[in-house]
């Protein structure tokens, strides 16, 4: 993909939730309603609207439906104009489970990682209990459940990045949870034979948020960049959206485990030089890098369903280039730099 940055919020979503042709062929394989669970987050809105462009390029009639607490103002509107069927639920409450509707397929979204640090008894309900919620309501469904690179240990550069085969070895209460929600799915795929995708996700970057829009703000502001985590993935969060429909497919019992982020490893320094040669700024930098970070191989993935539609240089070009525009950004820095796991 050559084409240039987006220029509005508008045109910016019809991107994120533009499927590929690799997500269209998935649905069309795949019959049945989706259901996403914790779909009022940052990028559980274009994943969705991309699953109803998906399904409807099928053909076959089918519902999307998206169920979450809708706090953000707009979103369950937004997403009722995209044809998607809104179901405002609480989610921490075992009762409403019932009243969820039947699906064969079901992407699990919801999640705490914020606010850890000052309640982790709320992570900790969240990422656990929750997903037993869910694994117990839809165990006869393909559940495709979004986890975490922060599951691992930190890796040294050089090897490339954690593999599935790997261990975990989470640092920190929020890493901790995930695994535990991680768990939680592959007990269901034994007790119940539960199908589940497991995706651990490293970072998504859809311009308003992500590592590389953090970067970009700080070498803006003249903020010096925190080198300490030297290296990062990322993903185009369109490209990461189509692999959460294409993962319908890899569904299994026991469950199957697929990194998700971007093939190359970013070095922070170089992504923050890149930007402010892009700014006409000269960039400043605080702590030394270490020879080990938070890091994923994407091997597994990309003989899945091949590279990225949108590379990490293009991604980079098209941050600089809403980031000059003033496009507008959420506030929700990923706090990549953190190699403590307090968050």
């Amino acid at each position: 993909m050559t084409v240039g940055a987006p220029r509005s919020v508008e045109e910016l979503e019809h991107r994120l939730s533009e499927p590929t042709d690799a997500a269209v062929d998935a649905l069309r394989a795949i019959p049945g309603d989706i259901v996403i669970l914790g779909a009022g987050g940052k990028m559980g809105p274009s994943l969705a609207a991309m699953a109803r462009r998906a399904a409807d390029r099928t053909g076959v009639p089918r519902r999307v439906v998206a169920v979450s607490r809708f706090s953000s103002p707009g979103v369950a509107s937004w997403l009722a104009a995209q044809g998607v069927e809104v179901l405002p639920s609480e989610l921490g409450e075992p009762r409403n489970w019932a009243g969820l509707p039947d699906a064969p397929n079901v992407i699990f979204m919801a999640g705490q990682k914020f606010g850890t640090t000052d309640a982790p008894g709320r992570t900790w309900f969240t990422n656990t209990v929750v997903p037993a919620l869910a694994a117990a309501r839809y165990r006869t469904s393909r559940i495709v459940v979004f986890s975490t690179g922060n599951v691992y240990a930190l890796t040294p550069v050089s090897r490339g990045g954690s593999r599935e085969s790997d261990a975990p070895a989470p640092v920190g209460e929020y890493a901790m949870s995930c695994l535990g929600r991680e768990r939680v799915f592959e007990h269901a795929a034994l007790a119940w034979g539960t199908r589940s995708a497991i995706l651990r996700l490293n970072y998504a970057v859809d311009l308003r948020y992500g590592v590389v829009v953090d970067i970009g703000q700080k070498v803006r502001s003249g903020t010096p960049v925190d080198v300490g985590m030297g290296w990062v993935n990322c993903i185009w969060q369109g490209d990461a959206s189509a692999a959460a429909l294409v993962a319908l497919g890899w569904c299994t019992a026991p469950v199957t485990v697929v990194n998700l982020t971007g093939p190359e490893v970013l070095p922070v320094r170089q992504v923050a030089a890149t930007l402010a040669a892009r700014f006409g700024v000269e960039p400043t930098f605080t702590g030394t890098e270490s020879p080990d970070a938070l890091l994923s191989h994407t091997g597994l993935l990309h003989s899945l369903m091949g590279p990225p539609q949108v590379p990490a240089a293009q991604l980079v070009e098209w941050v600089a280039d809403w980031l000059v525009a003033g496009g507008e950004t959420s506030g929700k820095a990923t706090r990549f730099e953190l190699r403590t796991g307090a968050f």
